[in-house]
């Protein structure tokens, strides 16, 4: 005996309408459809999760990368501020001396590229007082004509005046050593600013 009036009937539509039943055909293209249709939105939902995924490490590797930036630039600045002693030092005592011992040599240098422009002219050099004996010393003896030194008690050491016929050209070591001076102190500053910002 049979229970099919037991169980409700799919098959006739409550309003009377026909029942459109869908051969083999119409169903598989049906299901290759909803295949192709989850597949797709597989897809989306994938590169939707991996372009969500790559923002984050990319945020987190900018991050990384500014606190790396950030911890490189205050272990410089702190560096340089334990440096701090050698390079006033460097500037205040070395520098000066090397200056000093080269001073001669320098002015004779210059002098001789500046008769290289002249050739025959009067030379004259104005040096501090106590440079003209190392000055004359290291003037070569093929220079013609011999250059006349003058020392001058208004030149402060590091600094002198040179004269071949009308070129002239004055030197000026000190100024060069408190142009120095004063760039260090500007950067020391600026790391002192720096970290007290922190």
């Amino acid at each position: 005996m049979s229970i099919a009036h037991l169980l409700e009937d799919f098959t006739a539509q409550s309003d009377g309408a026909a029942v459109h039943l869908l051969d083999e055909d119409a169903l598989e293209e049906q299901r290759l459809a909803a295949f192709e249709n989850g597949y797709g939105a597989g897809w989306e939902d994938a590169i939707k999760a991996q372009e969500q995924q790559s923002g984050r490490l990319t945020d987190e590797l900018a991050r990384s990368l500014e606190d790396v930036s950030f911890t490189y630039h205050e272990a410089m600045t702190r560096m340089t501020l334990s440096l701090e002693p050698m390079f006033q030092s460097l500037i205040g005592v070395i520098l000066p001396e090397v200056v000093d011992r080269s001073f001669a040599t320098q002015i004779v240098e210059q002098l001789c590229q500046m008769a290289q422009d002249q050739i025959g002219q009067p030379m004259q050099l104005v040096v501090p007082e106590g440079s003209s004996e190392a000055v004359q010393n290291l003037v070569p003896d093929a220079l013609s004509p011999s250059p006349q030194v003058i020392e001058d008690p208004a030149l402060q050491p590091g600094q002198a005046r040179l004269q071949v016929g009308t070129a002239r050209r004055a030197v000026d070591h000190s100024a060069l050593l408190s142009t120095i001076a004063r760039a260090f102190d500007a950067y020391l500053h600026e790391a002192k600013e720096a970290l007290s910002n922190e």
